[in-house]
């Protein structure tokens, strides 16, 4: 067998002009091989004419002729096994139609384990058959194109690997041996062979290597009259370290996403408060995998008196800090609502502490209260979606006025507004994550979502589930999402009126007390309440009345209003100064009704009107039938 060299020529266009370099630096009388003319010395100088050889010595002319030319220089005049040798990656030369093994490196038998020579591929190299490799090289060896395939995993001793294998086409030339005569038979290369090889084994076999492209680009006039191959030149990039790094960011990645998940659901509602005269479901969906959670956040807060304060929010911003100042205006939102504040005077609060709390921050928010002896709702917003309003005869609507800037912007006077919402009504409450896409204009997502609420609203969970359908989101949507449904069931006739509610006006002196009595007496009697709860109701009534004769100024008026589950007791006057509950002295003629009153109800308070006056309430629980 004739062993020959290897060489490398690698694509481009600068091929030949590297090859004539690499002459130039070893020979200062280059002679162009491919050409094929001579140089050094010639006959003229009287001794037998020379060339110079790649290695820069002179090669004695035979009979006067010139030898065969050398092969034009790879890079840097290194063979190939040299050069891949060198490589720390795993390498495999490949040639013809069954890609039979002709080269692999040392780096590759360390990997994969020694391998023949001479075989197919199919056969000899298999864990390529198992990573899907050889089609890829069928479609790199017909098109000529390299081609790539992206972190494979590789089974290892210790570990798994991956790997990123690249093939890229080769043309395979046979070498005539360096030292062989001229002419001698034994330059013609025998067939690899076919035991295992490493770096230094595959030394002995006998092709040159160029790259090679569609136009055929990489032959030199050396290839020409011999044989050539079509191969395929695998490579193996260990990208291990950054698979492992990555899966570690995504690990963390996650874990950090979970913890703001986990804080942000710890500072929503765990159960939202039912009022008596409303039903509300909520939902919260947090952003897909991919994105950041935020501060979306929702509450329902009973007032007393059968008012109820809905609050739905947005904190801009992903991650746990979001998260965090959240929860601070929310926690900050139900002790401002404790005062019973109109809703424009909790925003101007919030504004100022939302600045307080983070000046780089900047959240939106919607705040309603819901009188149902009113049928209104009153509402103020920060920038935040409007409220969506269908009311009992099927017409949707959604309230535009007022809104101010966002918390945080400061300088703003927020003011407040009024919708109607009788029994049978409906309303929605959102954020932004739910009608607002990055490929459409935020009108068309509140026009979907009118269109959504225009249906049936029975139930205020199958409205939110609704709506998330409606609106097309999914656990993969890119931004959090909270909604908040609230509905006014519709009462049969029998229910409604003085079922429900009385009112007297209160005129005169102390003997509007006595008719305070008697009328709340009356009333309780006929709602077929038990003795002692209207025994309480009457105390109370006459309390409040006593209080506001006292305290108070005209116009005075007592209010009785019942729900499935409450009693409440009312007085309004003229007079804004709140009453507050303290300890009466034993010489002291006054301050003892707010203690009663405070001992006997199972909740009460006091709230200036819109209109001007206070009013002070008292609630008593009704008792419910035991089942069964």
């Amino acid at each position: 067998m004739n062993l020959t060299r290897w060489g490398l020529r690698l694509p481009g266009r600068q091929r030949r002009p590297a090859a004539r370099a690499a002459t130039a630096a070893t020979d200062p009388s280059p002679v162009p091989a491919a050409r094929g003319r001579a140089g050094g010395s010639s006959a003229k100088d009287g001794g037998a004419p020379t060339v110079p050889a790649t290695n820069g010595t002179a090669v004695p002319v035979a009979n006067g002729a010139l030898p065969a030319p050398s092969p034009a220089p790879g890079l840097d005049t290194e063979t190939v096994h040299e050069l891949l040798g060198r490589v720390p990656a795993p390498v495999a030369v490949v040639q013809g139609p069954d890609h039979r093994v002709t080269y692999v490196n040392e780096a590759y038998a360390e990997v994969f384990g020694a391998r023949p020579t001479g075989a197919p591929a199919r056969e000899a190299l298999t864990e390529l058959v198992d990573l899907g490799l050889l089609p890829l090289m069928d479609q790199v060896r017909n098109s000529g194109t390299p081609r790539t395939l992206k972190t494979r995993r590789v089974p290892g001793p210790g570990r798994d690997g991956f790997y990123t294998f690249t093939c890229t086409p080769v043309e395979m030339t046979p070498l005539p041996l360096a030292t062989a005569p001229v002419g001698d038979a034994s330059t013609v290369p025998e067939a690899p062979p076919t035991s295992p090889v490493g770096a230094r084994a595959a030394a002995r076999a006998g092709t040159r290597l160029s790259a090679r492209g569609r136009s055929g680009r990489g032959r030199t006039g050396a290839g020409r009259g011999r044989s050539r191959s079509t191969g395929v030149l695998v490579f193996a990039a260990d990208v291990t370290d950054q698979v492992v790094s990555a899966e570690r960011l995504r690990e963390s990645e996650s874990r950090q996403r979970a913890a703001a998940v986990t804080l942000q659901r710890s500072l929503l509602p765990r159960e939202l408060e039912q009022p008596d005269d409303l039903r509300v479901a909520a939902v919260y969906q947090p952003g897909g995998t991919d994105a950041a959670v935020g501060g979306d956040w929702y509450d329902v807060i009973t007032l007393g008196a059968g008012r109820t304060a809905l609050v739905i929010g947005d904190v801009m911003g992903r991650g746990v800090r979001a998260a965090a100042v959240m929860g601070q205006l929310r926690t900050a939102v139900r002790a401002y609502a404790r005062l019973d504040l109109p809703p424009h005077e909790v925003l101007q609060f919030l504004d100022e502490l939302a600045s307080e709390i983070d000046p780089q921050q900047i959240a939106t928010c919607l705040y309603a209260v819901h009188d149902p002896h009113e049928d209104t709702i009153v509402y103020a917003s920060a920038g935040h979606i409007p409220i969506v309003i269908r009311h009992p005869d099927g017409r949707v609507e959604r309230a535009e006025e007022p809104t101010g800037p966002p918390l945080g912007t400061g300088g703003w006077l927020h003011t407040s507004g009024t919708l109607d919402f009788p029994p049978g009504s409906a309303a929605v409450l959102c954020t932004d994550g739910l009608v607002e896409r990055r490929d459409a204009d935020i009108e068309d997502g509140l026009n979907t979502l009118q269109d959504a609420l225009a249906g049936s609203v029975d139930d205020p969970r199958v409205v939110c589930d609704r709506m998330l359908r409606a609106m097309g989101i999914t656990e993969h949507h890119d931004d959090d999402v909270a909604v908040l449904v609230l509905i006014r069931p519709e009462r049969p006739p029998a229910e409604s009126g003085l079922a429900r509610g009385a009112v007297l006006d209160l005129h005169g002196g102390t003997e509007a007390a006595a008719r305070a009595r008697a009328f709340a007496d009356g009333v309780l009697a006929s709602w077929r309440f038990p003795d002692d709860l209207r025994e309480a109701g009457v105390l109370a009534a006459s309390e409040l009345v006593a209080n506001s004769l006292v305290h108070g100024r005209a116009p005075m008026r007592l209010r009785l209003r019942r729900t499935d589950r409450r009693l409440i007791v009312e007085v309004t006057d003229g007079d804004e100064h709140l009453p507050r509950l303290r300890r009466a002295r034993e010489a002291d003629e006054h301050g003892r009704g707010i203690s009663v009153i405070a001992s006997l109800a199972a909740d009460w308070g006091a709230r200036r009107l819109p209109e001007g006056g206070k009013s002070v309430w008292a609630e008593f629980v009704i008792e419910q039938p035991s089942e069964g």
